[in-house]
């Protein structure tokens, strides 16, 4: 995640905060909110993948604050709840660690820029293409959406906050690359399992929890 307080600026920081804020509330406009308010299990999946992920990112690895490696998992919660309600899911992770002590307030908003916007928007990119350019097929999505669109996500994620860190000044891009950059690629193969692995078990035994799948079209007319 990033660093302490007071080594971003307070110009990228604001902008960060702009930017997050405006994608949110695009979100937020566009939530089925009478489903929410319906469905009580969809609640309860929404509350716990948050939990999941909060968990998930107290494991990391790192030196130098801010260039710490660990799973994201986004792209999961995008193909299951959608991209508007994965950002709340995300989001509401973030304000957990940030209620426990793990992350600073100040640097939220470009945290959940940097690992919950991008990884979403990236992920719902690479199934946007999938299924404009290539068949409805359960292993093409398996594959394609959750394995490569997770590794994908997760390079997109630190790729944007080691460019950030180093625009706004933070560390050289020498410091940036040897130890952040040049380690993403080994996370891009566990982070695409991980996801892949998840979704595996959603699409057999819960094909419902997907948002974004449908077995009837890839499963049942193949």
């Amino acid at each position: 995640m990033t660093p302490n307080d007071g080594l971003v600026s307070g110009l990228w920081l604001g902008i960060s905060a702009l930017l997050y804020l405006g994608i949110m509330a695009f979100a937020l406009w566009r939530l089925p909110w009478g489903v929410l308010k319906r469905e009580r299990g969809i609640q309860h999946l929404l509350f716990g993948a948050a939990v999941v992920l909060m968990l998930m990112w107290t494991m990391r690895a790192g030196i130098s604050p801010g260039l710490s490696i660990h799973f994201v998992g986004m792209t999961t919660l995008t193909l299951m709840f959608g991209w508007d309600l994965a950002l709340c899911a995300g989001s509401a992770a973030l304000i957990g660690l940030a209620l426990i002590g793990r992350e600073s307030w100040q640097a939220l908003p470009l945290n959940a820029l940097c690992f919950v916007v991008i990884p979403a928007l990236v992920s719902l990119g690479v199934l946007r293409t999938v299924e404009a350019w290539l068949p409805r097929n359960f292993f093409v999505y398996l594959f394609l959406c959750a394995f490569l669109g997770g590794g994908v996500a997760a390079a997109a994620g630190g790729l944007s906050m080691g460019s950030l860190l180093w625009l706004a000044d933070v560390y050289p891009w020498s410091k940036i690359y040897h130890e952040y950059v040049r380690y993403l690629p080994l996370i891009m193969f566990p982070e695409g399992l991980l996801n892949g692995i998840i979704m595996t078990g959603m699409m057999v035994f819960h094909p419902d929890w997907i948002r974004t799948f449908d077995a009837r079209r890839y499963i049942d007319e193949q």
